[in-house]
């Protein structure tokens, strides 16, 4: 009888340690692990699949997922075709996205973007809330101050705010970090990760990296779809 109850007792272990690798289901469903918009976004990117990211950097949970997203992108940069779109809900993110679409417009953003991440979260010393802030760290990592102040203050990037502000409200976008994909379906690692058992979800509701993984595993599905439906 012993020996019963300690068989019994190890697969309910096992099959409960093993629950992570199975808490998604093999086909996510819209309304569940992703959003399906009711009207498609034209998108322009020939034989790929459009991937957007919106994100901001004052965001901690954006910073923590940029690893893997950036590992995501490399391996499957033969099928999609990746931009970001920086929001701004808030007052106090107004510089930082009219910071990323400027380092965007002057190719930069490759060499800065993880820089500004952990100047934010990391470093925490850094402001970057309003225009002086946001000029003062360009020119101490490097940036020549003025070239970065005239695009940042030219007619163009007002222009470019504008469609970045446009991109959210057709998205529907109110949280982030947030991917659209093809066009027509959003995810993220909270939205994927909404098809989790409760328990499951209790027992890990701290466990960001899971999350993150759930997503990209979602973004996956999506990526196939979107591109079977392409043809």
């Amino acid at each position: 009888m012993r020996l019963i109850q300690n068989l019994l007792f190890a697969l309910t272990v096992g099959a409960f340690a093993a629950s992570p690798a199975s808490a998604l289901p093999t086909a996510p469903k819209s309304g569940v692990e992703y959003n399906t918009l009711e009207q498609s976004l034209r998108t322009d990117t020939g034989n790929k699949v459009e991937v957007i990211e919106f994100f901001s950097y004052s965001c901690p949970h954006c910073h923590a997922f940029e690893p893997k997203l950036s590992a995501w992108l490399k391996q499957n940069a033969d099928k999609v075709a990746f931009k970001r779109v920086h929001v701004a809900f808030h007052a106090s993110d107004a510089a930082l996205q009219r910071m990323y679409l400027t380092l965007e417009a002057m190719g930069l953003t490759e060499q800065v973007h993880q820089k500004v991440f952990s100047a934010i979260h990391e470093q925490r010393s850094t402001r970057l809330a309003n225009d002086e802030q946001v000029f003062n760290w360009i020119e101490k990592n490097g940036i020549d101050r003025a070239k970065f102040m005239g695009v940042y203050r030219s007619f163009g990037a007002q222009s470019w705010v504008n469609r970045a502000q446009a991109l959210v409200g057709s998205y529907k976008i109110d949280s982030w970090p947030m991917i659209a994909i093809g066009g027509r379906y959003l995810t993220s690692p909270h939205v994927a990760s909404r098809g989790m058992p409760d328990q499951h979800q209790h027992q890990h509701q701290h466990n960001e990296s899971e999350l993150q993984q759930n997503a990209l595993m979602v973004m996956d599905h999506l990526v196939a779809k979107a591109k079977s439906e392409l043809k």
